[in-house]
C-alpha cells in the first residue's frame, strides 16, 4: 500500500491536536509504514454512557477520519466493559456504574452515529469486553502488579479527591489499567483522546512496554467548548449541539456561538487546513459562520437539509418572518388571559418576570399585534411571538 509523503501526512494529522507524545515517534512510525506498506493502527475509545453523541465527541472522530483519509486503520473501540466501571476522569465523586442493558442499548446507537463521519468499510468496531470479560482473577492480579498505587494516584482528579477527603472506590483505580490493556490487546500504534484522558493514554504506553510492544503514540485533542463558549460541551450543562438534532436546530445553535469560538469550531470540526481557515478570516464573519453551520448540518444530515436550514434562518431569524413549523399547544378557555403567565406556561419565557420584560420592550405579539399584560381571547387559534420564539395556542370556549 502506498501512502502520501510523510511531511504531508504530518501537516494534515497534527492540525487540531493539543499534544503529541512523541511527534518524532509518529514521524518514525509513518516512515516505517511507508516503507513496509503496513498502515498504522489508530484507536480511540468511547464509553457508551449516553445514547447520543454531540459535537464535542466528534473532535476525536474527525481526527480518526484524518488518519483514515491517509490510508491508516482506525479502531472505534466501544468501552462496554470500562463503561461498567465508570471513568472517573474530571469527576470529584464516584460515578455510579452503568447496567449492562444501558451499555448495550447505547452502544447500538453509537454504531449508527459514528459512520456519519467515519467510512464504515474502513473502520474496525471493537468492544473491550471481548478481552476484559475473559480475564481471570489471576490475570487481574498480574495486570495490577504492573502499575503502582502511587502512580495511579498521580492523576489530578484522584489527588484532588484525596485532599478533599472525597472517597475513591477501588474499582475506579482499575479504570486506567483496563484502558491501557485495551491498547495492548489491539496492538495500537496511536491512541487518541481528549486532554483529560492524557493520564490513561500514557498508562497504555507503559503497559505496552511491559508486554514487549512498541509504546503507542499518544495524541490529545482539546475539549471543545459548548455554545456558551466557556464550559466543556456537555448535555448536563445544556451547552451542546447533538449530532442527531434536527438540521434547523443544529444550524441555529451554531449561529448562536461567538465569532471568536467560531474559529475553534472551524479548526476542530472541519477538514479545512489552517491556511484555508486563515483565509476565511479575511471575510465578513456572518457569512463565514453561516458556511460553518451549513457544513456541520451537511455532515450529519445532508446538503439539502443544510440549504433548507439556511433558508429558514434567513427568513425566520434575519427577516423575522413567521416560521413554517410552529408548535401548537392547547391553552385554557376564552376570556381575559394574563399574558405573562401564558408566556411562561407555553415556554416562551423562562419566568413571569422575563415575560413582563419582553412585553414592556414591545417584543410580544399575538397574531401580529403587540400586546400588553392582558389579552382578551375568543375561542380559536392564535399565533404568539415572544422575541424570536413562536407558539400557536388553541383557546376553547
Amino acid at each position: 500500500m502506498s501512502f502520501a509523503p510523510v511531511p504531508e501526512q504530518l501537516a494534515y494529522l497534527t492540525k487540531g491536536f493539543s499534544e503529541i507524545i512523541r511527534e518524532e515517534d509518529l514521524r518514525a512510525r509513518l516512515t516505517e509504514a511507508a516503507k513496509t506498506g503496513r498502515p498504522l493502527r489508530v484507536k480511540a475509545g468511547f464509553d457508551p454512557t449516553a445514547p447520543d453523541l454531540h459535537l464535542g465527541h466528534t473532535v476525536l472522530l474527525r481526527k480518526m477520519k484524518h488518519f483514515q483519509d491517509l490510508g491508516h486503520t482506525v479502531i472505534f473501540l466501544i468501552g462496554d466493559m470500562t463503561g461498567l466501571i465508570g471513568d472517573p476522569t474530571g469527576r470529584n465523586v464516584t460515578r455510579p456504574p452503568m447496567t449492562r442493558a444501558d451499555i448495550i442499548r447505547n452502544a447500538e446507537t453509537y454504531k449508527a452515529q459514528v459512520f456519519k463521519i467515519l467510512d464504515a468499510n474502513k473502520t474496525e468496531i471493537r468492544f473491550n469486553s471481548d478481552w476484559l470479560d475473559k480475564l481471570k482473577f489471576e490475570d487481574m492480579i498480574r495486570l495490577c502488579s504492573k502499575y503502582t498505587v502511587a502512580r495511579i494516584l498521580e492523576r489530578d482528579d484522584f489527588t484532588n479527591r484525596l485532599k478533599d477527603g472525597t472517597p475513591i472506590s477501588m474499582h475506579e483505580l482499575l479504570y486506567p489499567l483496563a484502558q491501557g490493556y485495551d491498547s495492548v490487546m489491539l496492538a495500537c500504534d496511536v491512541e487518541l483522546g481528549g486532554t483529560d484522558q492524557k493520564f490513561n493514554l500514557l498508562v497504555g504506553r507503559e503497559l505496552q512496554r511491559d508486554y514487549d510492544q512498541p509504546p503507542q503514540i499518544v495524541a490529545t485533542t482539546p475539549l471543545l467548548e459548548g455554545t456558551d463558549g466557556v464550559e466543556k460541551m456537555s448535555k448536563s450543562k445544556n451547552n451542546y449541539i447533538g449530532i442527531t438534532e434536527p438540521p434547523k436546530i443544529m444550524f441555529r445553535k451554531v449561529m448562536g456561538i461567538s465569532d471568536h469560538l467560531m474559529w475553534r469550531y472551524w479548526e476542530l470540526l472541519t477538514d479545512l487546513s489552517l491556511p484555508e481557515i486563515s483565509a476565511l478570516k479575511q471575510r465578513e464573519p456572518m457569512g463565514v459562520k453561516m458556511e460553518l453551520a451549513g457544513r456541520i448540518v451537511a455532515d450529519f444530515h445532508s446538503q439539502a437539509d443544510a440549504s433548507q436550514a439556511l433558508g429558514d434562518f434567513n427568513r425566520e431569524v434575519r427577516q423575522g418572518a413567521e416560521p413554517s413549523d410552529i408548535a401548537v399547544v392547547n391553552y385554557g378557555s376564552a376570556g381575559d388571559l394574563r399574558v405573562p403567565q401564558m408566556l411562561h406556561a407555553i415556554e416562551l419565557a423562562g419566568t413571569r418576570t422575563d415575560a413582563e420584560r419582553l412585553i414592556k420592550a414591545g417584543a410580544v405579539e399575538i397574531d401580529g399585534v403587540r400586546t400588553g399584560i392582558v389579552f382578551h381571547a375568543e375561542p380559536g387559534t392564535y399565533t404568539v411571538r415572544a422575541g424570536k420564539k413562536w407558539k400557536r395556542i388553541i383557546v376553547t370556549a
